[in-house]
Parts: C-alpha cells; sequence; structure tokens
C-alpha cells in the first residue's frame, strides 16, 4: 500500500482505539489488531501528529515507580475521526469504482 494512504489510515486506527479510553503506547500496539502490523517506530511518530495537531493530548501518571504517558482522544480528534467516518461512503464508492475497472480490463 502507498506509505501516504497508509499513514493516513493508520491514524484512524490510533484514534478509534483512543476513543475506546486513554491508553499509553505498548497498550496501544496490543489494542490495535496485528494484521494493521504497527510497530513502535510507526506508532509514536503518529502519536506526536496528532499531539501536535490537538488530536490527541497526553499526561503521565506513575506505574510501578516509573512514569507513563498516557494518550487521551480531544474533542479535535473526535471530529476528524467521526468525519472521516462520514466519508466511508464515498471512499467505498471510490474503491469499488477502482476494482470495477480493474476487473472490466482483466487486470486486479
Amino acid at each position: 500500500m502507498d506509505a501516504q494512504i497508509r499513514k493516513g489510515l493508520l491514524e484512524f486506527c490510533v484514534l478509534a482505539a483512543l476513543r475506546q479510553g486513554d491508553s499509553y503506547g505498548y497498550q496501544l500496539l496490543k489494542d490495535i489488531p496485528e494484521y494493521i502490523a504497527m510497530t513502535e517506530s510507526t506508532l509514536y511518530p503518529i502519536l506526536r501528529r496528532l499531539e501536535t495537531g490537538d488530536r490527541v493530548s497526553s499526561y503521565t501518571r506513575e506505574h510501578n515507580g516509573r512514569l507513563r504517558k498516557y494518550f487521551r482522544i480531544t474533542k479535535q480528534g473526535l471530529d476528524y475521526l467521526d468525519s472521516f467516518l462520514e466519508e466511508r461512503e464515498e471512499l467505498d464508492r471510490l474503491l469499488d469504482y477502482i476494482c470495477q475497472k480493474s476487473e472490466e480490463t482483466g487486470r486486479e
């Protein structure tokens, strides 16, 4: 998959996971399904980008004597995710068109 498309979709995966509740990096990696294939080197830049864009906020909490950074989806993040979900129908139509045209020419 194209890196730019994947990067954008992974942001929505992280927001969807955070919509379920606050979490920290390692837990997010465990919560996001294996087939999405997200690694730490992918996740943390996404979290930074989302935080810079005010789509997530962070706070620290002590856990077993160490500080752990937690992330929380913000109102802007919820709105961004909801907007994407509303556009899903259009995305589905575009993908259907692409698949249909590929099948018509015998190329998949």
